[in-house]
């Protein structure tokens, strides 16, 4: 673990790189952000909603527009639980995700009262067509992303936990949301948010380039919102397979977006792979690999 911070440590001593060329002049150093959303469509993103089919746009609820990846519920006359997730198509186990949201207008009637103005990123999370048809949310880690409601904190970038647990503070939390320490956003600003994820060890959220949230060792288990909580509650209909592999480290997965009832915008979302060829002599090795593939050189 401590070989892992100061190679933490050491990359984020190059992160700047990416705004700053002349510190860069070695391509080993140029950070090579790749952006997942293209500005124009759904192209490489699959869609489960659920209670409908693998890449069912249930009521155009995903889309774009301007520019912006938008989940909206315009064609909704009421909610009906039909929480949904956008993945996109292939999974990460190290990197950086880097994106800005912002909640818009008011919710969808139907909607919990707890989702306003809430809707949430997933990470390390299993596959769009692996979920079940009613599966409400993916076994997933959630960076959860609140909006203010114009008094009082409440605070964005935490974590919720649907069929996981993570160690905090060296041990196991049973909390089933974990409450970060970012500043409280009102009204329809954009925000900006960044997460570390190292495999199956260090997670760090960042609100606005500060860091509000580290946690570590993500692993299946601890019910599916919560130690008490039965799996059938989110209409996990293969609940057992989730139970066989309680305490499974989560190595890598998927990234989604999630629509649980209040209009939010995306723009930005990009990444950058800290898996890849650590051989010097490669041509795209990179000094700011922290996983080594050395499958992936190229010569």
């Amino acid at each position: 673990m401590i070989k892992i911070h100061v190679r933490v440590i050491f990359f984020f001593l190059f992160i700047s790189c990416s705004f700053n060329v002349a510190y860069c002049q070695n391509d080993s150093k140029q950070e090579d952000w790749v952006s997942l959303f293209n500005g124009k469509n759904l192209e490489g993103w699959n869609i489960k909603i659920a209670g409908q089919k693998l890449n069912d746009n249930y009521k155009n609820t995903f889309r774009v527009e301007d520019s912006m990846l938008r989940i909206v519920y315009d064609d909704y006359k009421t909610f009906d639980d039909k929480y949904g997730h956008l993945y996109y198509k292939k999974p990460y186990s190290y990197y950086i995700l880097r994106y800005q949201y912002r909640f818009r207008g008011d919710q969808t009637p139907g909607g919990e009262t707890w989702n306003v103005r809430n809707s949430g990123v997933m990470i390390h999370s299993q596959s769009a067509k692996s979920l079940t048809i009613n599966q409400n949310f993916p076994v997933s880690l959630e960076v959860q992303l609140l909006g203010g409601l114009g008094k009082g904190e409440r605070h964005t970038g935490n974590l919720c936990t649907p069929g996981t647990q993570v160690h905090v503070d060296g041990k196991i939390s049973e909390a089933h949301c974990i409450d970060s320490k970012s500043k409280t956003y009102d009204g329809d600003q954009w925000v900006s948010m960044t997460v570390v994820v190292l495999g199956d060890s260090v997670i760090k959220h960042i609100v606005e380039g500060d860091t509000v949230l580290t946690y570590e060792k993500p692993e299946v288990g601890g019910g599916f919102v919560g130690k008490d909580a039965d799996w059938k509650w989110g209409h996990v209909d293969n609940y057992q397979y989730w139970e066989s592999r309680q305490n499974t480290p989560l190595k890598e997965g998927y990234i989604a977006l999630q629509a649980e009832s209040h209009p939010i915008d995306f723009r930005r979302i990009e990444i950058l792979n800290l898996e890849g060829c650590t051989d010097r002599k490669a041509k795209n090795y990179k000094d700011y690999y922290i996983k080594s593939d050395n499958r992936k050189c190229l010569y």
